[in-house]
């Protein structure tokens, strides 16, 4: 079965969870309105493309190349992105919910997730560095052994950063912030 190529294409309001997209290589393709809950996205390449205002949720990315793909105000519940194809992976959201999704141990250098939702988001060992969370909320997100620096949190909120886990030098917080790099602390900040 050879897989598809779609280069330049526009994919609006259709519902891949039911009928489901043909695997192949996307590029400079555009998804809006689109349904891929649930869907296997396995050994999919997205290359240059965009998804706006699509449902992603719980979808398969086993082997998914991801290169340069941005996704605006997506619901991408529960994604394992950390299954993702690794090699030049590059994404960006905005004004997304990514709750209980995983980038475990990926590079994401440079990353932008701005004014996103990323409540108990696992990002174990990942590399953060320089990476924006403008406005992004990142309620019991796990930062574990991460590398943050030059990271910009300064308008990011309801975070709790283990300084002693994590790399955070030159990272950028704002004076509202203290507080999640202390609490671990348990002391009282007035």
């Amino acid at each position: 079965m050879q897989n598809t190529h779609q280069n330049s294409h526009t994919f609006e309001k259709l519902n891949f969870s039911e009928s489901p997209l043909k695997k192949g290589e996307f590029e400079h393709c555009t998804f809006k309105n689109c349904d891929f809950s649930n869907a296997n996205l396995s050994e999919f390449k997205f290359i240059s493309c965009s998804f706006n205002a699509c449902n992603l949720s719980l979808a398969v990315l086993q082997k998914t190349s991801l290169q340069g793909v941005l996704f605006k105000d997506c619901k991408l519940l529960g994604l394992q992105f950390w299954q993702c194809n690794p090699f030049v992976f590059s994404v960006g959201f905005e004004n997304c919910t990514l709750n209980l999704s995983s980038f475990f141990k990926l590079n994401l250098k440079k990353t932008n997730f701005k004014n996103s939702n990323l409540q108990e988001v696992d990002f174990t060992e990942a590399d953060l560095s320089g990476a924006n969370f403008d406005q992004s909320d990142l309620n019991r997100a796990i930062f574990s052994d991460t590398n943050l620096e030059n990271a910009e949190l300064r308008n990011a909120f309801n975070y709790s950063i283990d300084l002693e886990r994590n790399r955070i030098k030159k990272a950028k917080f704002s004076m509202n912030g203290i507080i999640g790099l202390l609490n671990k602390y348990d002391i009282v900040i007035e």
